[in-house]
C-alpha cells in the first residue's frame, strides 16, 4: 500500500514537472523553464565561492545516495 503510495506521488510530481515545462515554453511565457532555473542557481557565488554549483552538486550526490544506492 505505503510503496504504491509512493510511486503514485513520484507520477503526480513527474506530471507537474513536464505541466510547468510546458507553460514555461510556450511562446511569451514567463514562467522560467527548468534550464534557466538552473542556469541561474549556478551562476550564484559567495565571493569567488561558487556556491550555485556546489548546491547542485550536493543535490544530485543526496538524491542519488538515497534512490540509486542500495
Amino acid at each position: 500500500m505505503m510503496r504504491a503510495l509512493a510511486i503514485g506521488g513520484f507520477l503526480v510530481s513527474l506530471a507537474l514537472f513536464a505541466v510547468v515545462e510546458w507553460a514555461a515554453r510556450r511562446e511569451g511565457s514567463r514562467i522560467p523553464t527548468l534550464g534557466e532555473v538552473c542556469a541561474y542557481v549556478m551562476r550564484y557565488e559567495v565571493g569567488s565561492v561558487p556556491v550555485g554549483r556546489i548546491g547542485v552538486f550536493g543535490f544530485w550526490w543526496w538524491l542519488g545516495w538515497h534512490f540509486l544506492a542500495r
